[in-house]
């Protein structure tokens, strides 16, 4: 579409969509005056990476401030799937490309490194994300059980919606794996009347969710540790496990090791919800045309995504039996655009906070990339780019006696009347 354009004379005007005007490093205006989207380029390699589809070689351009985008956010990426090469979760297969894979996922995911790159995404700033979340900071995909709901009421619907599928009851141990500004761990203690354990690797959340558990009096029934997974002691298995928005920085090297792990720390008998963002290609573990590339350097560095069929076998291998599985991608579209707009609303407000954590320039930085990540994101969940489903699985006990439906093995009850009842 813009080969033509860019490699001929500025005026040539064929190709350029109706909704896109571009300023030229020289200062040459390109497209309609009243344009919904304008980009305006300092660098010519910008415009040959335009040219190329280079999408997230663009994304960081813009990051570093090499050009500028004027318009709304949704008018941008509307813009943007004018502009991609093809379709993004298609992506080199071959052998060599796998083996490459799962050497990075390797080196990426030790202890050390794993902890270093969840600090550098959670730890950015409280107040920043507190602009643009609900009020309990749930970070993770909502649930929109009906159309009306707000952020705020679709987020308690994804937290009831979680606690009913594990059949949470009183007096239960219940384990939430990546608890981030603990708002399910409180739920799940305040309307279920569990016991609740939350682990964290960001010290700033782990920070924010003591002082929730103090204010609340909820110490006797509720902690929440520093910790990583895999240093979860076994001794005392958990009745049920969650684990929201977590298993997408595990890395898919260490996919077996983590459901294992899940396996042991779970009762026989018991229920575990797994809540994460996967793949929408079958063999694509980050989005084309540099997206995923830009999402791992300036958002979530180690990243790794899953086709539910790849997560569903490495489940499997650990011995876990899934008993339901659904799909809320369109749910995290709207989710993402709810944040989206929460941000662009207070954009001065974003600089303020993020600039009296460090210097101007770095807050601009981060600014900017979360703008792109934010409404990229939800374009992605809406293309079917990317999706969001929650497994649900039980460790199987043989012996176990006095289920409703004989055979079950676990708690579950083998149909879904339960969770909306």
């Amino acid at each position: 579409m813009f080969q033509s354009l860019i490699s001929g004379h500025p005026s040539h005007m064929s190709g350029l969509p109706p909704e896109i005007a571009l300023q030229l490093p020289q200062g040459q205006q390109l497209g309609a005056a009243n344009a919904l989207v304008r980009v305006s380029f300092s660098k010519w390699s910008s415009i040959a990476r335009l040219k190329a589809g280079q999408i997230g070689a663009l994304a960081e351009d813009y990051v570093e401030g090499k050009l500028q985008f004027e318009g709304a956010m949704r008018d941008v990426m509307r813009a943007m799937l004018k502009v991609l090469p093809g379709n993004p979760v298609e992506s080199d297969t071959g052998w060599w490309t796998g083996l490459l894979h799962r050497a990075r996922s390797l080196a990426a995911h030790t202890l050390v490194k794993d902890a270093a790159q969840i600090q550098f995404h959670y730890d950015v700033s409280d107040a920043f994300y507190a602009l643009w979340l609900d009020p309990r900071r749930v970070y993770s995909c909502a649930y929109y059980r009906q159309d009306s709901m707000t952020l705020a009421q679709a987020q308690e619907a994804k937290l009831d919606h979680i606690c009913r599928k594990l059949m949470l009851q009183p007096g239960e141990r219940f384990l939430d794996i990546g608890a981030g500004w603990g708002a399910l761990l409180l739920w799940a203690a305040e309307h279920y009347g569990v016991d609740a354990t939350g682990i964290t690797l960001s010290k700033n959340q782990h920070a924010h969710v003591q002082q929730l558990i103090d204010a609340k009096g909820l110490g006797q029934r509720v902690h929440i540790e520093l910790r990583d997974y895999r240093d979860l002691q076994q001794d005392r298995p958990f009745d049920k496990i969650s684990s929201v928005g977590m298993f997408e920085h595990v890395g898919q090297a260490n996919m077996n090791a983590y459901f294992g792990k899940v396996m042991q720390l779970l009762a026989p008998g018991g229920l575990v919800l797994n809540h994460g963002i996967t793949a929408g290609g079958v063999e694509n573990r980050q989005l084309g045309a540099g997206m995923g590339d830009f999402i791992g350097k300036y958002i979530f560095p180690g990243g790794e995504l899953l086709h539910i069929s790849a997560v569903l076998e490495h489940l499997a291998h650990s011995g876990l039996e899934m008993v339901d599985t659904e799909n809320l991608r369109p749910h995290y579209g709207r989710t993402l655009w709810d944040w989206s707009d929460a941000l662009e609303a207070r954009l001065g407000e974003a600089r303020a906070v993020l600039a009296s954590g460090g210097s101007a320039e770095r807050a601009e930085k981060i600014l900017r990339a979360y703008r792109l990540y934010l409404a990229g994101s939800a374009m992605s969940f809406e293309q079917g780019w990317i999706a969001l489903h929650q497994v649900l699985a039980t460790r199987p006990a043989l012996d176990r006696q006095g289920d409703a439906i004989k055979g079950a093995q676990s708690a579950y009850p083998f149909n879904r009347e339960y969770i909306y009842r």
